[in-house]
């Protein structure tokens, strides 16, 4: 009796005692031990914030460890396989009605991994409810069952005495109750595991073999550890196991995981680093040792961090250097080619300069340094001399000898030709500079003109992203004004919005009317932004304007630059509707910029009612004045 009333008034008391902050008198004391000690009697060690008891073995928590071992995953795809794996496990737990605490996943290009802790062996107890008949048809007159009610019991495992009626959609309808209790998890972890493992899908999958199977790189090993006990289950041929692999090459053989706290530890005895964090933690930081020790620091390249992390298992930076003769060439030509061929990162001095010093990320052992800082240097002094030929090249014709040349370059296949192209910036560009600065009128004309003319060269053909910064150094070489060569590589800024803007009014105004031509041109010809698709990144070039004109603050209209862009189309039957389709757009980008910004709402949209009509500056002004 006394067991009984104990089960019965434990949620409420453990609750009370929770509830309670401190006992205030003697006999507070001895009632809060009695109803622990009564607790402990009964195997009840904690309650949940609705008095749900938990038992010890409720609380029992397991881990789960699976590792996928795979040939080489590309870099470009690891990041997403491990977020991917990670909600796909959560998924699949809750799914199955599996609670725990965490997911955590790792990888490396050999391997994706899943460790969940805090699981809780027995699955978790449900209630699913089967709809049946209509209430119509599963009583008769005198609501007695009729056979549609006895049947759909019967199919349920239950007496129709314990058929509801629940209202759904437009009627009234039978329902079965059926209360499923949880099973042991380990019972059903060999099917989990599996979907677990065919739930990952990137774009690029393989399949391998003589079966259908597809992975995003072939599968050779399988382990997986519940509890620090195997679980079997296979896929493709593959039975899982609680071995592993270390480097390929440092640690070939494989080795046993007996409990899945030490596994991130053993696979770091042999040479493989698991969790891309850490890796990318040893790959800055050295490099930063290692770069201040000849007083330099590396040129910050966030995506290459991520790129070379992805890259290697055991990451160990290495310093090599090159001949200071490559230091004649393009700043950003050396570091481009650094960065896209060889995946190097380059060293400034502490004045930002760039030294003749590089940093390789290794995927082998420390005494195996020396090795690699000579071939990598013997490999980059190939690829700067082949940069030199290009850009030497490119300097042996004139940026105004290439004018023509861009006739024979297609644009776009409805916009005509880059040479086309051009014509049409450089008559915009006039119209600005005439309503900006006047004097700078034949500067943005000639930087128009020649603003195409690096895309031609063979150091651009082979590093797209160095176009106009190519250009300028061309254009120096060939003694152009300077604010026309700094013009140049200005066009393409801002890249995005907050990016740097262009230094010098020419730069501006380039800028301006090759993005207004862009943003025009393919209006024209409906190739328009539509969901989340921008192939043309129309929307970025029209936060570039908008930034650009409220920056230097220029007296111009979103309707003044509109209707300027479209006198150079060639087909002016549709003038109107383009207008109307460009305003809207560049009024769509402007009321969540200044939302941004902290400005009201309300505010904002009444200030925009006009925005088609006055100057981006004063649409500022008047949101200030508020």
């Amino acid at each position: 009796m006394c067991l009984s009333y104990l089960n019965t008034t434990a949620p409420s008391l453990l609750m009370l005692h929770k509830q309670s902050n401190k006992p205030h008198f003697p006999c507070q004391l001895i009632y809060h031990m009695v109803i622990i000690y009564a607790c402990h009697c009964i195997n009840i060690i904690s309650a949940d914030e609705e008095g749900t008891l938990m038992t010890r073995n409720e609380i029992q928590r397991s881990s789960l460890l699976l590792e996928i071992g795979t040939e080489d995953i590309p870099a470009r795809f690891l990041p997403s396989a491990i977020q991917q794996l990670k909600e796909n496990t959560e998924t699949i737990f809750k799914d199955n009605h599996i609670r725990f605490l965490e997911v955590k996943t790792l990888g490396s290009p050999r391997r994706l991994t899943v460790i969940a802790n805090g699981i809780l062996p027995m699955q978790e107890d449900r209630t699913k409810e089967i709809f049946g008949p209509s209430k119509k048809a599963a009583f008769d007159a005198d609501g007695s069952p009729t056979k549609a009610a006895t049947g759909f019991a019967n199919s349920q495992g239950i007496s129709v005495e314990k058929l509801i009626v629940k209202k759904k959609d437009k009627g009234e309808y039978v329902v079965a109750v059926i209360e499923e209790k949880g099973i042991h998890v380990r019972e059903f972890l060999p099917d989990i595991l599996k979907k677990i493992v065919l739930s990952v899908h990137l774009p690029k999958s393989m399949r391998w073999g003589s079966n259908d199977m597809r992975f995003i790189r072939p599968i050779r090993w399988l382990l997986s550890l519940f509890d620090n006990e195997t679980i079997s289950f296979e896929i493709d041929g593959i039975k899982s196991s609680n071995m592993t692999r270390g480097h390929r090459f440092l640690s070939p053989a494989a080795f046993q995981i007996k409990e899945i706290p030490a596994y991130a530890k053993l696979l770091a005895n042999n040479h493989v680093i698991v969790d891309p964090q850490e890796r990318r933690r040893i790959i800055t930081e050295k490099a930063e040792e290692l770069s201040s020790s000849i007083n330099g620091k590396i040129v910050k390249d966030e995506e290459l961090i991520e790129t070379v992390s992805n890259l290697v298992e055991y990451p160990v930076p290495v310093l090599g250097s090159f001949s200071e003769e490559y230091l004649k060439l393009p700043k950003e030509l050396l570091i481009t080619v650094m960065r896209e061929h060889q995946k190097y990162f380059a060293i400034e001095d502490i004045k930002g300069v760039l030294t003749n010093y590089f940093i390789i990320i290794s995927n082998t052992a420390e005494e195996n340094s020396e090795t690699v800082k000579i071939g990598a240097e013997r490999v980059i002094r190939a690829r700067f001399e082949d940069a030199k030929f290009y850009f030497e090249e490119g300097c042996r014709k004139k940026l105004e000898d290439r004018i023509n040349d861009l006739k024979n370059v297609v644009h776009q296949e409805k916009l005509g030709t880059l040479y086309e192209k051009a014509l049409r910036v450089k008559n915009l560009a006039s119209y600005l500079a005439s309503k900006i600065n006047a004097s700078l009128t034949q500067k943005v004309e000639r930087a128009a003109l020649l603003s195409k003319t690096d895309l031609l060269t063979g150091v651009v053909r082979e590093f797209p992203e160095l176009q106009g910064i190519i250009g300028k150094y061309y254009a120096s070489n060939d003694a152009e004004d300077a604010e026309v060569a700094a013009a140049l590589m200005e066009q393409y800024l801002p890249a995005y919005y907050g990016d740097r803007l262009p230094e010098t009014e020419t730069g501006a105004i380039l800028s301006l009317a090759d993005k207004l031509d862009n943003i025009i041109s393919f209006f024209s010809i409906g190739l328009t932004p539509t969901g989340s698709e921008d192939p043309f990144a129309l929307r970025r070039q029209t936060l570039a304007v908008i930034a650009i004109m409220l920056n230097n603050g220029y007296a111009l209209s979103l309707n003044d630059i509109v209707t300027a862009s479209l006198k150079n189309l060639k087909d002016t039957k549709r003038s109107g509707e383009i207008a109307e389709t460009a305003l809207r757009f560049f009024e769509q980008r402007l009321e969540p910029l200044f939302l941004s910004e902290g400005y009201s709402p309300d505010i904002i949209q009444s200030i925009l009612l006009l925005s088609a009509e006055i100057p981006l500056k004063e649409i500022r002004r008047r949101l200030q004045a508020v």
